[in-house]
């Protein structure tokens, strides 16, 4: 299907902007055979995007999120001259962590929304922003490598982190904690899907 064609079917107007905003990377890689890249896309983001791109059989891209599963990913587009796996030695020239390493008197105090809404108060994107792996001694977050040096220059200016090691590193470097699953067994009158929804919730 030719690429203005699919665009056409989509009607919400945030996925057009996103998607016309995605052709034109292609057509700048078509045109320089220089690698492009998105910021952080949201999985809805990635879920449509990939749709799309297989609508309209293009196979010149990688979703990467500085690991297997990231929740958050960039698109990264390359020409014909390359393939896949040279496209991952530019990994750390779109991405890298910055690495915060709590005090021990702070260990386990902060949650997720603790290190995004610190990061956000500072003024940058959220698109900037990709997964953020919390442990118990602090965390890795990962992000666009043109905000790396200024998110560690002044992310120590947030009270909650002033007493903190803060580093960049290379995603090589990335400490990846696995999710916990919790089992939980439920009793429901029925298999029905509003019996089993109204013992869960």
């Amino acid at each position: 299907m030719e690429k203005q064609e699919a665009l056409k079917e989509y009607k919400n107007p945030e996925d057009k902007i996103l998607l016309s905003f995605i052709l034109d990377k292609i057509k700048f890689v078509e045109k320089t055979n220089k690698i492009q890249n998105t910021n952080f896309l949201t999985m809805q983001q990635i879920s449509l995007v990939e749709l799309f791109l297989k609508k309209i059989k293009y196979t010149n891209f990688v979703l990467w999120g500085g690991y297997g599963g990231a929740e958050r990913q960039v698109l990264i587009i390359y020409p014909n001259k390359l393939n896949k796996e040279m496209v991952k030695k530019n990994y750390t020239k779109i991405m890298s962590i910055i690495r915060i390493k709590l005090q021990e008197a702070d260990y386990g105090k902060y949650s997720h929304r603790n290190y995004l809404g610190g990061i956000i108060k500072l003024g940058l994107e959220r698109e900037k922003i990709g997964d953020i792996l919390v442990r118990h001694d602090g965390a890795d977050i990962i992000i666009s490598k043109d905000i790396e040096k200024f998110l560690v220059n002044n992310i120590k200016y947030l009270t909650r982190f002033q007493k903190s090691n803060i580093e960049i590193l290379d995603l090589e470097n990335l400490k990846y904690v696995e999710k916990e699953i919790k089992i939980t067994n439920i009793n429901v009158p029925s298999m029905r899907l509003d019996c089993i929804v109204a013992e869960l919730a």
